[in-house]
Formats: structure tokens, C-alpha cells, sequence
């Protein structure tokens, strides 16, 4: 029973919807174990071009005709990522300097988010735009929700919930983006001889276990997002 419409219930100390965190916090820990041992395995391969993450990128980019763009190197590690608003390939320090055929793979997935960017990818467009959105969305849903609780409120309980759909929606759009981004990679890698073929399907899998994160990522707000409903939508049939 709950008590109060939404207020405190001593249920929720333990709640059968708990396990839908559950599994997407598993899934999110093993597609993290799964892109970190997979890197790490082909971080010690050297490329046969024997060309750097750094190298890589400015051969693809000057292959696709693109000269706005900088590369420049971050400290840290596989937080490599492209900025379409600054128009710069942020490079990791294991990415930056070095030749191995993970360094290269992912270096040429940044640069597919260039391509894409310069091509006018659509979805790349649409995920821009709801940064802000998402961003804005996932950090007050939360307090919109717990205030609606709180105060026994249900309309800002389904504001909090619609607000952190938004950051699920990001999540979902990013999919596409990160797949199509590693389909273009591998297809320049090959096109341009930078890894042969037997090279190729190590720069696949560095490329696979890197896109499954998102998966997991997209799974788990998919999960709390249910399991927000799946709350709402039983204490208001307990009021």
C-alpha cells in the first residue's frame, strides 16, 4: 500500500523493478570490460603501414577532401571523440601517437564523424541538437521527480519522466551515428591501404566492442526509463 499517494512508501526500500537496474548496469559493465580488453589486445598490434592514430586521421581527412578540420591530442584514455561545433578530432593519449591497429581503428571512427558532419548525415544533425536537450533533461529529471513525490504530485512526476525520455532519446539517436560513423571507417581504412585485409577484421573488432557500449548505454536508460513508468504507472493505480 502506499501511503500518501506519493509519498514515502517502505516498500520501495526493495523494489522488483530494482532489477531492471540491475541488468543494465551488467550490461553496461560487461560492454566496458568487453571494449577495454578487446583495445587492449589490439593496442599491442602494430599497424603494417606503421602509421599513428594522428597520421591516420590526417590521411583520411585530406582523402575525403576535408581541410577544416584540426586534430588535436587530449590527455586520457578512449575519450576520443569529434566536436562538430569546433570542427577538432580530440585524440586520446593511446590514440594520438600511437600505430597499433586499435590507435588506427579508432582514429578512423572519429574521422567518419567528420564525413559525416561534412556530408550532412542526418541523424549526426539530430543528435547535435539534442545535446543540449538531453543534457538539460538528465540532470533536473530527477529532482522533478522526487519533488512530484515528495510534495505528492503527479503531473510533475510525468514532467520528470518525459525529461528523462529526452536523454533517452539521445541515446537511441546516437546509435545509428556511432554504427554508420565505424561503417564508413572501415571502408576508408581499406579504400585508402592503410590496413590490409587480415588487418581489417582486427580493426572490426576494436570498432564492435566500441559500438556495444552505446548499446549497453541506450539499454540501460531504456530499462530505467520502464522502470519509471512501470512505478508511475502502479502508484497511481494504488492511490
Amino acid at each position: 500500500m502506499y501511503l500518501g499517494g506519493y509519498g514515502y512508501n517502505p516498500y520501495m526500500i526493495w523494489d522488483p523493478t530494482y532489477i531492471l537496474i540491475i541488468i543494465g548496469v551488467a550490461l553496461s559493465l560487461i560492454a566496458s570490460a568487453g571494449v577495454r580488453r578487446t583495445f587492449s589486445r589490439y593496442s599491442t598490434v602494430r599497424s603494417a603501414s606503421g602509421i599513428t592514430g594522428e597520421e591516420t586521421a590526417r590521411r583520411i581527412l585530406s582523402y575525403a577532401g576535408i581541410t577544416d578540420v584540426k586534430i588535436q591530442h587530449v590527455s586520457g584514455q578512449l575519450n576520443d571523440h569529434y566536436n562538430p561545433k569546433t570542427k577538432v578530432v580530440n585524440l586520446s593519449d593511446v590514440v594520438y601517437g600511437s600505430n597499433s591497429l586499435a590507435a588506427v581503428a579508432v582514429a578512423a571512427h572519429e574521422c567518419g564523424h567528420v564525413i559525416q558532419h561534412d556530408r550532412g548525415y542526418v541523424p549526426l544533425s539530430l543528435r547535435t541538437a539534442l545535446v543540449p536537450v538531453a543534457n538539460f533533461g538528465s540532470g533536473i529529471s530527477w529532482f522533478v521527480i522526487l519533488a512530484g513525490i515528495l510534495f505528492s504530485i503527479p503531473p510533475l512526476i510525468t514532467a520528470g519522466i518525459v525529461l528523462f525520455s529526452l536523454a533517452v532519446l539521445f541515446q537511441i539517436v546516437t546509435l545509428p551515428v556511432e554504427f554508420n560513423a565505424s561503417r564508413r571507417a572501415l571502408g576508408i581504412l581499406q579504400d585508402t591501404g592503410i590496413l590490409g585485409n587480415d588487418e581489417g577484421r582486427g580493426a572490426r573488432r576494436v570498432l564492435r566492442a566500441a559500438a556495444l557500449t552505446y548499446v549497453a548505454a541506450a539499454a540501460a536508460s531504456i530499462l530505467q526509463l520502464l522502470r519509471l513508468i512501470l512505478l508511475f504507472g502502479r502508484n497511481r493505480d494504488d492511490r
